[in-house]
């Protein structure tokens, strides 16, 4: 009977011990969640969203990540993502954040990646004017224009647009997976201001455009000057071909015939003395 008694005590004292253990543990959990924010619903992609593409259902999904982990513009309800365009790409695991997506009923492809304010242009481009294909989505560039001005026969080159973006080459709205590839188009699309839009027209129609690559952290917007033929010759003086005279030809002397010198001649015939003067 004692021994029985004894281990009955045994087993309720182990028990005591593990649910003192487990309380002990919670609230431990507790405390720590309470000190960093506790756990937080935010949506992340499921797999790789390109640019233009429509998020749907399968796309994303739920996590539970610590508060402080959880950037302020991430979207914490799956509902209000779907539907809604993409004009960044989002890779598998990422956040989906407001910054990459269109607002609310803007639609997808290439009218949600316009920016409020501003508008897409097309310019026609070649293998040349597009910096061999190089020109990607995401891609910041100058448009330069090549034309002869009203009044003048001398043609020259102006910077019209500087360090506008790219939004699309030919279809591709998304930036190659690989930053050494290249992709030739006929069309560059680009974001500018309605007043570029309008300059940008009337320089496509009055001059050849070429476009002129950019580092993307490189946002100077001075005026650059522009060049003219002058421009590219020393001093901005035209240099003509240098022009062959024929050597005069030296001068003849001329050469006078001496005058004639005449000699006195004395002869005497007796006693006549007579003086005759002869050339020498």
């Amino acid at each position: 009977m004692n021994r029985t008694r004894l281990v009955f005590i045994g087993i309720l004292a182990l028990a005591l011990g593990a649910f003192a253990s487990a309380l002990a543990y919670r609230m431990l959990q507790a405390h720590n969640g309470s000190a960093q924010g506790g756990v937080q619903d935010v949506v992340v992609a499921t797999n790789n969203i390109p640019v233009g593409a429509r998020i749907q259902d399968k796309d994303v999904r739920i996590v539970h990540l610590p508060a402080e982990a959880i950037p302020p513009s991430a979207f914490r309800h799956i509902e209000r993502t779907v539907g809604r365009g993409v004009i960044q790409p989002i890779a598998a695991g990422d956040f989906v954040l407001t910054t990459k997506l269109a607002s609310e009923n803007a639609g997808s492809g290439l009218p949600s990646m316009i920016p409020p304010g501003m508008r897409a242009v097309s310019v026609r481009v070649n293998d040349f004017s597009s910096v061999s294909g190089f020109v990607q989505p995401g891609s910041r560039v100058d448009v330069l224009m090549t034309g002869t001005a009203t009044g003048s026969s001398e043609p020259q080159t102006i910077t019209v647009l500087r360090n506008v973006a790219v939004l699309a080459n030919g279809q591709k709205l998304d930036r190659s997976l690989l930053g050494n590839e290249s992709q030739n188009s006929p069309v560059i699309t680009l974001a500018v201001s309605p007043d570029d839009a309008a300059k940008l027209a009337l320089a496509v129609n009055q001059g050849h455009i070429q476009l002129a690559l950019r580092n993307p952290l490189d946002t100077n917007q001075a005026e650059v000057a522009s060049i003219g033929m002058h421009s590219l010759y020393q001093n901005g003086a035209v240099v003509s071909a240098p022009v062959h005279k024929k050597p005069k030809p030296a001068p003849v002397a001329v050469v006078q015939a001496p005058v004639p010198t005449a000699y006195p001649v004395e002869v005497i015939k007796g006693d006549k003395r007579d003086v005759t003067k002869l050339p020498d």
